[in-house]
């Protein structure tokens, strides 16, 4: 007996699978895009909060260079001593510092600098150390230093430890964003994936059910118009063709058992009866005749039913090109001219030129040669005996009818006298099969038409309303 997988192993089993889905691959693939689109976001944002922090560092400079530069031009050196010594016990993040020529102090609020750095006159980015802190160097501030007349040295500069936790908050809120995006992301895939991979196994359990043999189960539509949905759609579209397909195999495995035992039961009396009465050579020659012509009958009725499998199996699609099939009609109706004129009805036509399908012409051909033998079987013996063969342009589609006036179908019967070997209690005493209008109801689904049963008011009109073919 197999023991049952454990808990955890089946949770990793689901995980795996759900790991594996083309739902969860894009989602993570949608994911990674989208968190790298964030990182260069959020980067790019935080880059230029550093750069604006930096900019009002510059700018505020500029304006204590400016407003020092105007009190050393209207009071010399002593003036600007006492100037930076009042800014320098003022409370901010503003720096000072004046020096004499040697590089002595001389006032101001920094006591620490790298070695060398008042050497080099221009802005740049420093260590320093306040003066409580004696010499280390654990502070950094954006400074510009001058030469001023007579050696002396002037430093103005601004601590960014202001910015520096800026840019730490703002390293955080970074690294924070892009965790939410990538958790949240990855949630979101599972969930999507999840809810796909559902849909999936339960389209796999009615497909499983039926392989089984359960024809009739359908998949079930989420109503969402989705892709999945229109999947669905399809493949019930092609379930139905397969239950249609083997319903008419069925009948026709009934229909053969049923239809073919009497004229096959006829032949072998026949044969039976010229072998009891063999001493007359004409009546055995006759025996033979007729079960040749019946062998023949059913070698045809077997044609047909090859050609009607052939059809439906959408088998029949090779040398398929464009053709007029006004002029094929025309060229059927003039091969039954002479069968008309024996049965005593008019056989006319309405015609137009330049019907142009795509197709095939030997199949479109046989079509309308069943519907014309079956309108002068059915309407000899009309009180008006005419048979009309039409054919004319509907916007996009070929229309071509052959209507008689005879007895007509009832409504009632319409549809199912397209189903094989259907025969009407009217037609019983006449020769035939019944799977002519089978036949031409496979050529018409074979070329995307519809073949149409209506009230002639006497008779009927059976029509074949074809896609035309594109011009050019």
């Amino acid at each position: 007996m197999t023991k049952p997988p454990a808990p955890r192993e089946g949770m990793l089993a689901r995980l795996g699978t759900l790991f594996r889905t083309t739902a969860f691959k894009l989602s993570l693939a949608y994911l990674i895009v989208f968190a790298a689109f964030a990182f260069f976001a959020l980067g790019y944002v935080a880059w230029n909060a550093r750069q604006v922090l930096d900019d009002q560092i510059v700018s505020t400079i500029e304006a204590e260079i400016n407003g020092l530069s105007d009190q050393y031009a209207a009071g010399g050196i002593r003036r600007l001593v006492t100037v930076v010594e009042r800014r320098s016990r003022e409370p901010g993040a503003s720096l000072y510092l004046v020096t004499t020529p040697a590089g002595e102090h001389v006032t101001g609020n920094v006591e620490t600098l790298p070695p060398g750095l008042l050497k080099e006159p221009g802005q740049t980015e420093t260590a320093y150390g306040r003066g409580t802190d004696g010499e280390r160097l654990d502070h950094r501030a954006i400074v510009r230093i001058f030469t001023l007349p007579g050696g002396f040295r002037l430093l103005v500069g601004r601590d960014v430890e202001e910015r520096d936790r800026l840019r730490a908050v703002i390293a955080r809120a970074f690294a924070w964003s892009l965790m939410l995006v990538v958790g949240l992301g990855f949630l979101g895939s599972l969930f999507i994936a999840k809810r796909v991979l559902t849909r999936v196994d339960a389209m796999t359990d009615i497909t499983r059910a039926i392989m089984a043999g359960d024809l009739d189960g359908r998949l079930t539509l989420a109503g969402t118009g989705d892709e999945l949905d229109r999947l669905a759609q399809n493949l019930n579209a092609m379930l139905d063709r397969i239950g249609e397909l083997m319903r008419g195999l069925r009948e026709v495995s009934d229909n053969i058992a049923h239809d073919l035992k009497t004229p096959l039961t006829r032949l072998r009396n026949k044969a039976d009866e010229a072998l009891r009465r063999n001493g007359d050579p004409e009546m055995l020659r006759a025996a033979l005749e007729a079960n040749i012509e019946e062998s023949d009958n059913l070698i045809r009725v077997f044609n047909a039913l090859l050609m009607i499998a052939r059809l439906e199996a959408g088998s029949a699609r090779d040398n398929l090109a464009d053709f007029d099939a006004g002029a094929v009609a025309l060229e059927v109706a003039e091969l039954y001219e002479a069968v008309a004129e024996e049965r005593g009805v008019a056989l006319r036509t309405a015609v137009d030129p330049g019907l142009l399908l795509h197709g095939s012409r030997e199949l479109i051909g046989q079509a309308m040669a069943n519907l014309i033998d079956n309108a002068l079987k059915y309407g000899a013996g009309a009180a008006e005996p005419v048979v009309t063969v039409e054919g004319r342009r509907d916007g996009e589609t070929v229309v071509l009818a052959v209507t008689d006036r005879g007895e007509g179908i009832p409504a009632a019967d319409r549809a199912r006298v397209l189903d094989r070997f259907v025969r009407l209690e009217t037609a019983r005493s006449r020769p035939g099969f019944g799977l002519g209008l089978s036949l031409v109801n496979g050529v018409a689904r074979l070329h995307q038409g519809t073949l149409v049963l209506d009230d002639n008011g006497p008779g009927l009109r059976a029509t074949l309303r074809l896609p035309a073919a594109r011009a050019g």
